[in-house]
C-alpha cells in the first residue's frame, strides 16, 4: 500500500472540507501515510450565470477530476457523490463510499419558520430541478428561482433579498461547514426525496490503481455503498442527470435494503412515486426494478417531455 498519495478535490469550502475529512481519517487509520491536497477548477466552477442544466456538459463537477486522476497528478478524488455521473469516466472506478451524512433537504425560511407555513404566492429558490419539482407538487402556488453559488453565498442572497422566503440546502453540506443555526425545518424523507447519492461522499481512483484503491477502502462504509448503488442503479436505467426531477433514497438495515423513488415534472403537475424492497446483495437489481416500475406508470412520458 502507498506511504504517500495526492487527492484531488474541487476549490470551494464545502469540497475543501470534504477532502480534509477524508485525508484526516486515513491518516488515522493508516499512521505514517502522506497526504496532499491539490485543487483542481471545474467548468461548474467557473461557470456561474447559469443554471447547471443550461451548461450542457455531463459531469461539470468531475470532469477536470477525472482528467487529473487519468493523467496521474492526483491518486484520489472526493467526490460529493450526487455530482457524479451514473457513468463513471472510463478508467475511473468509484473505489469507496465513507459512512454517509444526513442525506435531508433542508429549509432555512425568512420570516417563516416551515415550509408549510409559506404565505400563498410565496418565493422560494433553488438550484435544483429536482426540489422545484417537489416544492410545485406539494405547493404549486409557489414561485421558484434559480439559484446557484456555495452555500455561503446562498445564504447571503437570501439574507439581502427583499423577495425570497427562503432556499433549500442539502442539510449534509450546511452540516459539515457548521452552519445549522441557519436551518429552520429538517425536511423528512416521507414527503421530500433528495437526490440519488446526496450526502455521500465518493472517493473515485483509477481502475488498475490498486495500491491507491487500498488507500481508498480503508474509508468504506458497506451500507452506504449499497444504498447509492441502488439510488445510482435507478437514476442509470432512468437516464437521468443530477439536473433532472428524480428524487430517491435507500435505507440499509442489516442485510436489508429499501427504496424509495419519484419522478415529478419541474412544474409538479405529473408525478410518479414507488418503492421496493429486497436483500443487500441485489442492491443495484432493486434500483433498475423500481426504475422500470416508474418508467412504466408514468415516469417514461415524464422523462420525454424534459
Amino acid at each position: 500500500m502507498k506511504d504517500r498519495v495526492v487527492i484531488g478535490t474541487r476549490g470551494s469550502q464545502l469540497a475543501l472540507w470534504q477532502a480534509n475529512w477524508v485525508s484526516d481519517r486515513l491518516r488515522e487509520l493508516r499512521p505514517g501515510l502522506t497526504v496532499e491536497l491539490q485543487i483542481v477548477k471545474t467548468i461548474g466552477d467557473q461557470i456561474q450565470d447559469r443554471p447547471l442544466e443550461a451548461i450542457g456538459v455531463r459531469g461539470a463537477f468531475t470532469k477536470e477530476l477525472d482528467h487529473a486522476l487519468l493523467e496521474g497528478s492526483v491518486d484520489l478524488v472526493v467526490h460529493s457523490l450526487k455530482d457524479v455521473p451514473t457513468e463513471p469516466a472510463e478508467g475511473t472506478i468509484i473505489a469507496s463510499v465513507p459512512l454517509r451524512e444526513d442525506p435531508r433537504d433542508a429549509f432555512i425560511g425568512k420570516g417563516v419558520a416551515h415550509f408549510e407555513e409559506l404565505p400563498q404566492g410565496a418565493v422560494i429558490a433553488t438550484g435544483s430541478l429536482r426540489r422545484q419539482a417537489q416544492i410545485k407538487v406539494v405547493r404549486p402556488d409557489i414561485s421558484v428561482e434559480g439559484l446557484r453559488g456555495n452555500i455561503d453565498t446562498r445564504l447571503r442572497k437570501l439574507r439581502e433579498s427583499a423577495t425570497l422566503h427562503g432556499i433549500i440546502l442539502a442539510r449534509a453540506g450546511v452540516k459539515r461547514l457548521g452552519l445549522e443555526q441557519h436551518v429552520t425545518q429538517i425536511l423528512e424523507l416521507r414527503d421530500w426525496l433528495p437526490a440519488p447519492g446526496q450526502g455521500a461522499l465518493g472517493i473515485a481512483t483509477r481502475a488498475r490503481d490498486v495500491d491507491s484503491m487500498a488507500v481508498a477502502m480503508l474509508l468504506d462504509d458497506a451500507a452506504s455503498h449499497a444504498a447509492v448503488d441502488a439510488e445510482r442503479a435507478l437514476l442509470a436505467r432512468l437516464e437521468g442527470g443530477c439536473h433532472v426531477p428524480i428524487g430517491t433514497y435507500a435505507s440499509v438495515n442489516g442485510e436489508h435494503l429499501s427504496l424509495d423513488a419519484l419522478v415529478a415534472s419541474p412544474d409538479g403537475t405529473n408525478h410518479v412515486r414507488d418503492k421496493i424492497a429486497g436483500g443487500v446483495s441485489e442492491a443495484s437489481a432493486l434500483g433498475l426494478k423500481l426504475a422500470e416500475r416508474l418508467l412504466e406508470n408514468g415516469g417514461r412520458a415524464i422523462l420525454a417531455a424534459l
